[in-house]
Formats: C-alpha cells, sequence, structure tokens
C-alpha cells in the first residue's frame, strides 16, 4: 500500500506563548484522508486548525494588518 503525502498549513499556539503560529508541512494521511501530524511536531504545541496546502494567513489576532498594494477609493 502507498503512503499518500499531503501538504497542510497547521495553524497552532505553543505551550509557552499566546502568539498564534502557522506552519506548512507534508504529512502522511490515513485511509479516511485524515492527516497524522507527528508526535515530534505537536511536542509544546496546542494544534488549533488542519489547513489544505500552503495558506497565506495577512492578519492574526493581536497583528494589524498593512497596506498591500490597495488603493485608496476616496
Amino acid at each position: 500500500m502507498e503512503t499518500t503525502i499531503r501538504k497542510v498549513t497547521i495553524i497552532y499556539y505553543r505551550d509557552v506563548s499566546l502568539e498564534l503560529m502557522h506552519e506548512t508541512v507534508c504529512f502522511p494521511q490515513n485511509n479516511n484522508g485524515r492527516v497524522i501530524i507527528s508526535e515530534e511536531f505537536k511536542q509544546g504545541k496546542s494544534v488549533i486548525a488542519v489547513c489544505e496546502g500552503e495558506v497565506n494567513i495577512l492578519n492574526k489576532i493581536g497583528d494589524r494588518v498593512e497596506n498591500i498594494d490597495v488603493e485608496d477609493e476616496a
């Protein structure tokens, strides 16, 4: 049986900080399609969400949105 590898973005908190973090990684998936996150990766983290593919997070809790190629409409 061939192991399927999926690229996912994992959103998490570190156990020692309230800063919301994210990381794009590849993990195998089980027969039901769920990603199997390694114990090594989960060490010291509280996983909040697992997203399909690479996610570009523009703003997190506590961040301020910077001007990103947006023109004022006024």
